[in-house]
């Protein structure tokens, strides 16, 4: 099987991408799906993370205050990094069962969604790299609509991760998420027909 990386910048439309490849029948592992499941409510991993941050990253029903934890480890290398200890093994795991499950299914290719696959240095483990792009004043507008983040955690998220430039260069296709849904749907549509030439 065929194990492809599906990355880019925040608020570059990844996880559009990785939607409408789902709809179009192509297995896809989303790392952020998998990252907030394993924090849910009596979790290990939210015990683990409670245990390192305190309880006030914890919401009255029990789940994950996102927004708190971030403020708290972006901008800070080493309280994100305490973070990625406890989640990454984590995630880990769990794609590697998800994995297996779809080579004994024998699908001849399958796409893990992970933001962060450059900064966690995990180009070697693909077959191939996609990477979605945007300019960086769509990333800016886009999280300002989406998140309601000041602009100050826009550009410290933004700056938390390896320029888009450097993406694109080391990719293997290049998605351009830069005008329109139309000029999207193409863009998968061309995506598609790559992805076919993988299967041969």
């Amino acid at each position: 099987m065929k194990w492809l990386g599906l990355t880019g910048g925040i608020a570059c439309g990844k996880s559009t991408v990785s939607r409408m490849l789902v709809e179009r029948s192509i297995p896809v592992i989303d790392a952020d799906l998998i990252a907030k499941e394993i924090v849910l409510p009596g979790s290990s991993g939210l015990k683990s993370i409670e245990r390192e941050f305190g309880s006030d990253i914890i919401l009255q029903d029990g789940n994950l205050d996102r927004r708190k934890l971030g403020q708290k480890v972006f901008g800070n290398p080493d309280l994100l990094h305490k973070l990625e200890e406890i989640t990454h093994p984590l995630i880990r795991a769990e794609v590697r069962r998800r994995r297996r499950a779809l080579e004994d299914m024998n699908e001849p290719l399958a796409i893990y969604d992970i933001p962060l696959l450059f900064e966690t240095k995990a180009e070697e483990q693909f077959d191939a790299i996609i990477v979605v792009s945007c300019t960086r004043e769509q990333q800016r507008e886009r999280l300002r609509r989406r998140n309601q983040w000041s602009e100050e955690e826009i550009e410290m998220r933004i700056a938390s991760q390896i320029p888009i430039q450097f993406k694109e260069e080391k990719a293997d296709f290049v998605l351009y998420n830069n005008k329109d849904e139309q000029h999207l749907l193409k863009e998968v549509q061309r995506l598609m027909q790559w992805l076919e030439t993988l299967k041969a």
